[in-house]
């Protein structure tokens, strides 16, 4: 679907009165939410997934039929949430929006589904945290569009056949890997979403300081961009601090030394490194010579739950080079040491065959 430039300047500004009545009730969720991209032809970078996207959609709208479901992966915080909203807005389809984890009996799933009308959009974010039982039964609903549901307990139990009207699944999840393999095949169309460069982060932090009303010098927003570590939800975020240091501190003008002195202020380095970045970097360095160690322990050194370290902080310092993983445990790399300023010491030669330091 292709808009002409009028029509998109004028759906941004009727965008921007939203947004400003959304933001004097100070809700900052809300606010996020009205910087989602509306529609494909808004949303900056992962040009394959979008492309790829639009295809299946303009195919099913020509049809006249609900699109395949859909299963998005990727890290969190690159817009697999706004996608899922795109593509309802892009059929003209209500959009249901539920959980994994909320789902812990095929029950709920059952009463999800039985709610369902004919082409709505299912939106399960985090799938692969959804209970066995209600997975089995998401398979039958996925590709006949039906479940069963038990009735009574024992030999006097009935199944109960319950038709379902064509709807499309939109599924999220970070961990791909962990689908089941049936799960995973009955999606029609998957996408990975990758994590954006600076240059398409830069305007998407221009495109919300124009809708938060932020006046940015290009200087400005190109220091933010390359401090969000290749994520829209950390951009924007970056963005909401440094205003508020520009509008407190400065005189609400976000220049390269305001957004500098911001972020430096919000602990954000310039690699992008922030507070459990460098404290996980810092007690891999300075308290375990820069390992190996077990992530457990490396998540109770920095008081932190293991989750939390393995999957928060570690993607960003493994892709960046800073953090390896190995059988053995985590290890500090060159680089991590000279980030921090520090000397590495001379390379422990220790035979492939040893124990661990420390159990992982």
């Amino acid at each position: 679907m292709t808009f002409r430039e009028e029509d998109l300047e004028a759906a941004e500004a009727a965008h921007y009165r939203s947004l400003t009545a959304v933001e004097a009730d100070g809700d900052e969720r809300a606010v996020e939410a009205a910087l989602r991209p509306r529609t494909l032809d808004e949303v900056v970078g992962q040009v394959r997934v979008r492309d790829q996207l639009g295809l299946v959609l303009e195919a099913a709208r020509r049809r006249g039929r609900a699109p395949d479901h859909v299963l998005l992966s990727g890290p969190p915080g690159l817009g697999k949430t706004t996608l899922a909203m795109i593509i309802a807005s892009e059929m003209s389809a209500p959009l249901r929006l539920t959980s994994g984890p909320a789902i812990t009996h095929a029950g709920d799933l059952a009463a999800i589904l039985s709610g369902m009308n004919e082409g709505d959009v299912l939106f399960v974010d985090e799938i692969h945290r959804m209970s066995r039982p209600a997975e089995e039964m998401l398979y039958m609903a996925m590709e006949d569009f039906r479940v069963d549901v038990v009735i009574g307990k024992g030999p006097g139990a009935t199944a109960i056949p319950l038709e379902i009207p064509p709807f499309t699944l939109v599924g999220a999840t970070t961990r791909a890997g962990l689908l089941p393999g049936p799960l995973r095949d009955r999606f029609g169309f998957t996408a990975h979403l990758e994590f954006y460069e600076p240059d398409e982060l830069d305007t998407i932090i221009q495109r919300s300081a124009r809708l938060l009303d932020v006046h940015a010098l290009p200087e400005g927003t190109a220091e933010i961009a390359s401090r969000s570590r290749g994520t829209p939800r950390i951009a924007n975020r970056l963005l909401r601090r440094v205003r508020d240091y520009a509008q407190v501190r400065a005189d609400g003008l976000v220049t390269l030394e305001v957004a500098h002195d911001a972020l430096d202020l919000y602990e954000v380095d310039q690699l992008g490194l922030d507070r459990l970045d460098r404290a996980v970097l810092d007690v891999l360095c300075r308290r375990f010579g820069g390992g190996p160690v077990g992530v457990a322990t490396l998540a109770v050194a920095v008081g932190e739950e293991r989750e939390t370290v393995e999957e928060v902080a570690e993607p960003f310092l493994v892709r960046n080079g800073f953090l390896a993983r190995t059988p053995r445990g985590r290890i500090a790399t060159p680089a991590a040491w000279q980030h921090l300023g520090l000397t590495p010491p001379p390379a422990l030669n220790l035979p492939d065959g040893d124990a661990p330091l420390f159990d992982d």
